[in-house]
């Protein structure tokens, strides 16, 4: 089954427009814009990683890597950060999270030593939330964010995306 799921770095402007519009297609909240275009950029400067991950010859989701995460625990520690995984609907359960984070994990590796992501505390996040576990992230221990501030305890907050915790992973070279 992994035989057929491929990945490719995002390189080239025709890859950003196609990210752009598939991601249109697949997600209602998603709004055409730019962002895959400033990725290409990142990409080239070398500041983050997107890998396109495709089944057979389709887009099935892609994944990001930043170096230099807007998250301050690891920015402080240059922990890079896995950013915005995403697998459309249609492919889920074929093992292609798996496989995207297996390379960013696998090119972490080569120059440092821990990896992390936040993740989204709503239920939407809950297949998330046990694949991370399953692979080894744990909860950095400085508990909930909201747009990556910590959230002090009485305070409100709204129970959206940028609701995260944030988990860590050592790397084994």
């Amino acid at each position: 089954m992994t035989n057929r799921i491929s990945l490719r770095q995002l390189s080239s402007l025709d890859e950003a427009e196609m990210l752009n519009k598939e991601f249109a297609a697949h997600f209602p909240w998603y709004r055409q814009g730019d962002y895959y275009i400033r990725c290409l950029e990142e990409n080239r400067a070398g500041k983050r990683i997107t890998l396109m991950a495709f089944y057979g010859e389709e887009l099935a989701g892609c994944c990001h890597l930043i170096y230099e995460s807007k998250y301050p625990y690891f920015a402080e520690r240059h922990i890079p950060e896995v950013n915005d995984l995403s697998v459309f609907q249609e492919y889920r359960k074929k093992g292609i999270a798996s496989k995207l984070l297996d390379e960013l994990e696998r090119k972490t590796s080569e120059s440092f030593k821990y990896i992390g992501l936040g993740v989204g505390l709503y239920k939407d996040y809950g297949n998330a939330q046990r694949l991370y576990g399953k692979r080894g992230y744990v909860m950095d221990g400085n508990g909930l964010t909201y747009n990556n501030v910590k959230v002090k305890p009485g305070t409100d907050v709204f129970v959206d995306d940028e609701l995260l915790v944030y988990m860590v992973k050592e790397l084994v070279t």
